[in-house]
């Protein structure tokens, strides 16, 4: 049975995988998305200190009358996050083309603020004209963003790898030269979208509201389900196993959803509303895959490392516990993962996919119950030990919910871990 899954899934789940993932428009999502992450981690610290979890902080800074510029930070970063993304993707395609990127990105941004209306209605039903929703510039334009990124960097560069460009003579500066060779694909873009706006228009709508109706809101719903959770923990664990790199595969596709869901619930927060399930607060996000089920690592290793360190009887166990007990506080696991080794260890493939499955129910419905609160738009770097991104993240229950995680964790992985411990200890013996 094992061979015959080794054979399925080297020879066919596995080259197909690699392929979906090496796709140019997958490539140019995956390292585009990277754009919004520094401005979402910088927004955090702002967004921290505007409601820091201590009362006396929060009153001393609305006293010296901070608050008001904290909260400009939160709508130039987290509320503009989908021109963020919409500029990374189209950049990051025409890069990989190895055309001129800038320019695509650029191009990619006027597009996307074409399909959105540049008017709202205030509190008292007048129109305001010459502004830019954020509504929609925000979390709910995510997906709107990725496909016109796409769309603008595989076109533009296209245009350019074709020749279909005004071109300058010699001598003429390269950013010139690049100016004019932009505007042929430019005039196209623009001027498609142009049309699509207008076409959505006689339908009392726009392009970006309708993705949002048709494919966001759906694949926001399937994401931010028990079923998500575990389709997620499954994907990304059984590719480990098998050597390949299973966490860059699911979030590669899954992160702009898990963004979106972050600034929807940071919405929620700024709405002045309880940030809970009944006013529609998301539970899986961004925060959720790191700090609960990918906590300490892919298959929340630590449990493993513990074992390693404290209880091991044979010599490589007892090492490798050594080497990699202080990586794994901070949710670096490759050492455990190949050192041990997890991948294509028979002994170990069960508690590496139960743990952070088992891990991901029980803190959805800890948070679906209210035991445990929902996250805000406040994120920490991944690599923020256990307890502490729980405490920054979410306050004690967050934390106590971790510790709660690394128990479950030991406690699944010592039967396992023993087993391979004893077979390494005979095989050492017999080896003296």
């Amino acid at each position: 049975m094992k061979n015959k899954l080794s054979s399925f899934m080297n020879d066919k789940a596995v080259p197909v995988a690699l392929k979906f993932v090496n796709l140019k428009a997958i490539v140019a999502l995956k390292e585009g998305i990277l754009f919004t992450l520094p401005m979402l981690m910088i927004g955090s610290i702002f967004l921290l200190l505007g409601s820091f979890p201590y009362q006396p902080i929060v009153d001393f800074i609305q006293a010296m009358g901070w608050t008001e510029a904290f909260n400009q930070v939160n709508g130039a970063t987290f509320s503009i996050i989908s021109l963020i993304a919409v500029v990374g993707v189209a950049y990051s395609y025409a890069k990989n083309e190895n055309v001129e990127p800038l320019s695509a990105g650029v191009i990619g941004l006027v597009m996307f603020l074409i399909t959105i209306n540049s008017y709202t209605k205030s509190e008292s039903g007048d129109t305001v004209t010459g502004i830019i929703p954020k509504d929609w510039t925000a979390g709910q334009g995510m997906i709107t963003a990725i496909m016109i990124g796409l769309i603008a960097g595989a076109v533009y560069s296209l245009f350019i790898k074709k020749g279909i460009t005004i071109k300058m003579p010699a001598g003429v500066p390269s950013g010139v030269a690049n100016s004019f060779a932009a505007l042929v694909p430019g005039a196209v873009l623009i001027t498609g979208s142009v049309i699509v706006f207008q076409v959505f228009k006689q339908f009392h709508t726009t392009f970006v509201e309708f993705i949002y109706t048709l494919i966001q809101t759906p694949l926001q719903g399937l994401t931010d389900s028990l079923w998500g959770v575990i389709l997620y923990c499954t994907i990304a664990t059984i590719f480990w196993w098998f050597g390949v790199h299973g966490g860059s595969i699911v979030t590669g596709i899954m992160l702009p959803v898990l963004l979106s869901n972050i600034t929807e619930n940071q919405a929620i927060v700024d709405s002045g509303k309880a940030l809970t399930i009944a006013n529609g607060a998301h539970i899986v996000t961004d925060q959720f895959t790191a700090v609960f089920i990918n906590l300490t690592g892919t298959g929340v290793t630590l449990g493993l490392v513990l074992y390693m360190t404290f209880f091991a009887r044979s010599k490589q166990f007892k090492e490798l516990g050594k080497l990699a007990i202080v990586p794994s506080f901070f949710n670096i696991n490759e050492p455990v993962i190949f050192g041990t080794p997890i991948v294509m260890n028979p002994f170990l493939l069960v508690p590496f996919v139960v743990t952070p499955t088992i891990v991901g129910v029980l803190m959805y419905l800890g948070i679906y119950s209210g035991l445990i609160p929902p996250f805000s738009g406040v994120t920490v770097p991944w690599t923020t030990p256990p307890i502490i991104s729980g405490l920054l993240l979410g306050g004690w229950r967050t934390a106590l919910g971790q510790v709660f995680i690394l128990l479950i964790s030991f406690g699944i992985y010592f039967p396992f871990a023993r087993k391979a411990d004893l077979i390494n200890l005979k095989n050492e013996e017999e080896a003296i």
